[in-house]
């Protein structure tokens, strides 16, 4: 009985604890979309491609890119976790670019791009691929659900999860040779940019999220 009365009165402590850990685990995580408008990002073209709709961010339209602008960390990122809630229509093609900077119309030439394309044919690099670094050729998750994108970048690390699953763990050498037109798709710092792609292509994201990291 002594037994059962100690294990009663330290339920409250065991509790605040693992409510504080919780707490310490989601602790950095800051918001960079608000679910109602498009406060802090800016498209630097056709800007009808970016909507908001019943609280996600909605693109469709022909190809135009929308850069974070916001005041986290004064839309300059090096060190950081990223992730995003994110939904395809069948053939859809997107993409999320990071260390990158909005130059005006055109495509975006400064910093990576993480691949979002579980079904459209015209290109083979799918879901969860480090664009023309680290290229996968099945994607991980179907269309018309709804999935987390994980982005990590420490140092010269990249890491990329999908619903917790690392698919890419890629360590960037020094002076990377890359492909003409590319060779600034390499690490320095940057903000975020989402990718319209085309006509057709239908893509969701919701509960945009980032931790800045040392």
């Amino acid at each position: 009985m002594k037994f059962v009365r100690f294990a009663l009165a330290l339920l409250p402590l065991f509790a605040l604890t693992f409510s504080t850990q919780a707490f310490e685990d989601e602790k950095g995580w800051v918001s960079l979309f608000d679910g109602k408008t498009l406060k802090g990002w800016e498209a630097n073209e056709k800007p009808e491609c970016f909507q908001v709709k019943e609280g996600n961010l909605f693109l469709q339209g022909g190809m135009a890119h929308l850069f974070y602008i916001g005041e986290v960390e004064k839309h300059d990122f090096k060190n950081f976790e990223f992730k995003a809630e994110v939904k395809t229509a069948p053939s859809a093609n997107s993409g999320i670019f990071f260390h990158t900077e909005n130059r005006g119309k055109g495509g975006v030439k400064k910093g990576y791009e993480a691949q979002i394309n579980n079904t459209f044919v015209k290109d083979p690099r799918k879901t969860a691929s480090l664009v023309d670094v680290e290229d996968r050729l099945e994607s991980p998750v179907k269309d018309d659900e709804w999935y987390q994108y994980y982005i990590m970048v420490k140092g010269k690390q990249i890491v990329i999860k999908i619903n917790g699953k690392t698919i890419v763990d890629y360590t960037e050498v020094d002076k990377p040779v890359r492909k003409k037109g590319r060779e600034e798709r390499v690490l320095t710092h940057g903000t975020f940019a989402l990718q319209a792609h085309d006509a057709e292509s239908k893509t969701w994201f919701r509960n945009i999220m980032v931790k800045p990291l040392p």
